[in-house]
């Protein structure tokens, strides 16, 4: 005899996957710097940053402020870029954020979207100040196509999230 499925009603979610997930979401989504895609100009998004951003567009007080360092760390690690860039970047998003979200008490979809959308072109041209002042060439034409991408990007990432964090909450 079938017994019915067990109701989720009331349950507690494991605090494991509750924690974890957004964290290594993340984590693989900065991962994706090391994939072996070659082109002329930099298209990748930042897959790291736009997932840390799509946890936030999903829940607003998932990260602490601190939480950069260590994320930005990671991806710091595997993208390439100089070493601290994404740490003060991704940290500096964070406080801004903090500062939006009191000023701000509701958004929609397209609010979060466009948000993120000047988000991660300051960190983009963020990280191309950086890499001047540490002595790369200046060509911030190139980082349009790549702004383009993750512009468009962002949507799917947050549904991917989304998904995500119906698993982590079940």
């Amino acid at each position: 005899m079938a017994y019915p499925p067990a109701s989720r009603i009331g349950r507690i979610p494991s605090a494991f996957r509750r924690n974890v997930i957004p964290i290594g979401a993340t984590m693989l989504g900065s991962l994706a710097a090391i994939l072996p895609i070659i082109s002329v100009a930099p298209l990748m998004p930042p897959f790291g940053l736009i997932i840390l951003l799509s946890w936030r567009a999903l829940h607003r007080h998932i990260w602490p402020v601190w939480i950069g360092l260590p994320l930005g760390l990671w991806d710091d690690i595997f993208s390439g870029a100089v070493m601290g860039s994404a740490m003060l970047l991704w940290t500096i998003i964070l406080i801004a954020y903090e500062i939006i979200d009191r000023r701000m008490i509701w958004r929609d979809f397209g609010q979060e979207w466009g948000l993120s959308s000047v988000v991660i072109a300051a960190a983009l041209f963020g990280g191309l100040l950086i890499s001047v002042l540490t002595g790369g060439g200046f060509q911030p034409h190139l980082l349009l196509p790549q702004l383009l991408v993750s512009v468009l990007v962002f949507p799917i990432l947050t549904r991917l999230c989304g998904i995500l964090d119906h698993w982590r909450l079940s």
